[in-house]
């Protein structure tokens, strides 16, 4: 049986991924969440935390899907602690080239904390490359609400904190703009059919 691992972002748990695990099982996936600390802990810190829950899965491939920053988390834990189950990977609303939400909190007094580490040294740290034979797939929004409307100069389209333009990764294999916010990935049954259509194909249902 083929093997969903799903990740959170920032300040969330992974119980908050349940709406798509509920989704993702009826096509027959097996669907396990991953919960880390999304503000105290460094990223190289949660990705190996995330190697060893890949590594305690079942046998058979293995997929991972990831919102915000926990696709940043998987594209880590797949550039330092690779394994060779892992097939094909969904990243939501991740900023994998560079927040600016993010980056402006961080040069605010008071607000930088609540960035958190991971996404902090995401953004310092240069991006190493994932094992070629991983298939990465990109799900960004384009309904702009969200926290980041409170910050000026959020590049649009975006899905009310990530950037359509942000999200977006040379390496990868196909990508979609949905018009759904950041948050409403999450809840999203149209996010869940494309995640479901890009593990089992390796590409997005484009109309």
């Amino acid at each position: 049986m083929e093997t969903l691992i799903m990740i959170h972002g920032l300040w969330m748990h992974g119980i908050v991924m349940l709406p798509q695990q509920h989704w993702l099982t009826r096509p027959g996936f097996a669907v396990r969440r991953f919960s880390y600390p999304t503000v105290r802990q460094g990223l190289q810190h949660n990705a190996q935390a995330l190697s060893q829950f890949v590594a305690a899965t079942g046998n058979g491939n293995i997929h991972l899907v990831g919102h915000s920053l926990g696709g940043l988390v998987a594209l880590r834990m797949l550039a330092q602690y690779p394994d060779p189950r892992v097939r094909r990977v969904v990243l939501m609303g991740s900023p994998c080239t560079g927040s600016h939400c993010a980056s402006v909190l961080l040069r605010t007094p008071g607000l930088a904390a609540i960035v958190g580490r991971s996404l902090k040294e995401w953004l310092a740290l240069p991006r190493l490359p994932v094992p070629s034979q991983v298939e990465i797939g990109v799900i960004s929004g384009s309904r702009s609400l969200g926290l980041g409307r409170l910050i000026p100069g959020l590049p649009r389209p975006n899905d009310g904190v990530v950037s359509v333009m942000e999200t977006r990764l040379p390496e990868a294999r196909d990508s979609i703009t949905l018009p759904v916010s950041h948050t409403q990935m999450l809840v999203s049954r149209a996010c869940a059919d494309q995640v479901a259509a890009f593990i089992g194909s390796g590409s997005f249902v484009h109309d």
